[in-house]
């Protein structure tokens, strides 16, 4: 988990698809054992970067779950949560 967000905040490395592939695969595990943390990020990972509608439609589900728990990010994320 630490390693997955470490490599998504890094500026240079954050930035490159393999890394961002490789982090979503750290932070799978984690997110199905129900780490809001986990659920959150994967979750804007999901969202953001995948090209199909179905990793799309996991990535909400994950958000949602997470904004449920209190995640101000995923509330964010999912507009539930104003500026």
């Amino acid at each position: 988990m630490r390693v997955a967000e470490w490599l998504l905040d890094s500026p240079r490395l954050g930035e490159n698809p393999n890394v961002k592939h490789f982090a979503g695969r750290l932070l799978k595990q984690p997110a199905r054992e129900g780490v809001v943390a986990a659920q959150s990020r994967l979750g804007q990972l999901m969202c953001r970067e995948c090209g199909n509608a179905r990793d799309r439609r996991i990535g909400q589900d994950l958000l949602r779950q997470a904004a449920r728990a209190g995640d101000v990010r995923a509330q964010r994320e999912l507009g539930l949560v104003e500026d």
